[in-house]
């Protein structure tokens, strides 16, 4: 695209004294007309670019101009890096690092520096997931609808939505967007979408941003107690936090925590066997034992 092109232009600029036209024309895989024409559209834009010709010429930023040439450091550089490779590791493509390329061209220690820092933010559904993240980034860039058949607790449902935001939070993918079945703006689980289809064109919304506030998206209908015995530490630790609970005496665990309805409660309590004890609300604990039973 012309924008990374002249991105890339610049930040070449920024790190070497002068390059030549041949130069940038290989490195970006265009014609020497097309990088001229990028020289004269960031020349348009107020950056003060210097072309010389014969041997020693070549393209430069004017010696006068003010720009900082150090604004983004090595560790700037690297920590961007490591969330460019975080992004194709649910594509399963090197696009941004190659995107990156273009930005570090001319100084290779950036890519080839700190390699401690490894995001991977794919997922058991990579296969599935990669291609929904895709249809749903073009339709989000062309402004496209798109329609699914959408799975939740209530019931399976056609959706239509005009999608305007991919986000992962909560160790998931969702798309957030707004609704034409519920005329709102709603908040869907990837993995929970099937049938994705694009759908028509709309007209961008003044869109606001979800709120994740946990009271927002999970609000609490049920604060439970439960006693949880000591070998199961670790999961209540990984799922809820060690705040979660108070040691006893007896090395039980006083568990305390909000659920949004009374299957999750149910079904939780039921996972660890004889190694919890729901104690509060007291009506769900005859509900407990008939799931055991069943």
């Amino acid at each position: 695209m012309k924008l990374d092109r002249m991105i890339g232009i610049l930040s070449i600029l920024l790190q070497k004294e002068k390059v030549t036209a041949p130069y940038l024309a290989e490195k970006f895989e265009v014609s020497r007309r097309t990088i001229n024409r990028d020289i004269e559209a960031l020349c348009m834009a107020g950056i003060p670019l210097v072309t010389e010709s014969g041997q020693n010429g070549g393209v430069s930023i004017m010696e006068d101009y003010k720009i900082d040439r150090t604004l983004l450091t090595t560790s700037d550089m690297q920590a961007i890096l490591a969330g460019l490779r975080s992004l194709d590791s649910i594509s399963g493509t090197n696009r941004y690092a190659q995107l990156m390329e273009k930005f570090s061209a001319g100084a290779s220690n950036l890519l080839a520096g700190d390699t401690h820092i490894l995001i991977d933010l794919s997922s058991w559904y990579k296969d599935t997931l990669a291609p929904k993240i895709e249809l749903l980034h073009t339709a989000i860039l062309s402004r496209k609808k798109v329609s699914f058949l959408y799975f939740a607790p209530k019931g399976e449902s056609a959706r239509t939505i005009e999608p305007y935001d991919l986000i992962f939070q909560w160790a998931s993918w969702y798309v957030w967007g707004w609704c034409e079945s519920r005329e709102d703006y709603r908040l869907f689980k990837l993995n929970r979408m099937t049938d994705l289809k694009l759908n028509g064109v709309f007209e961008k919304r003044s869109n606001p941003l979800p709120d994740f506030s946990l009271e927002k998206v999970f609000p609490y209908a049920y604060q439970i107690k439960a006693r949880i015995q000591p070998e199961y530490k670790w999961r209540i630790v990984e799922e809820f936090g060690p705040e979660s609970f108070i040691e006893q005496s007896d090395g039980t665990l006083l568990f305390s925590f909000g659920f949004t309805d009374k299957t999750s409660i149910i079904g939780w309590i039921a996972s660890f066997g004889d190694g919890a004890e729901l104690l509060e609300p007291s009506e769900l604990r005859q509900d407990i034992l008939a799931f055991a039973e069943g």
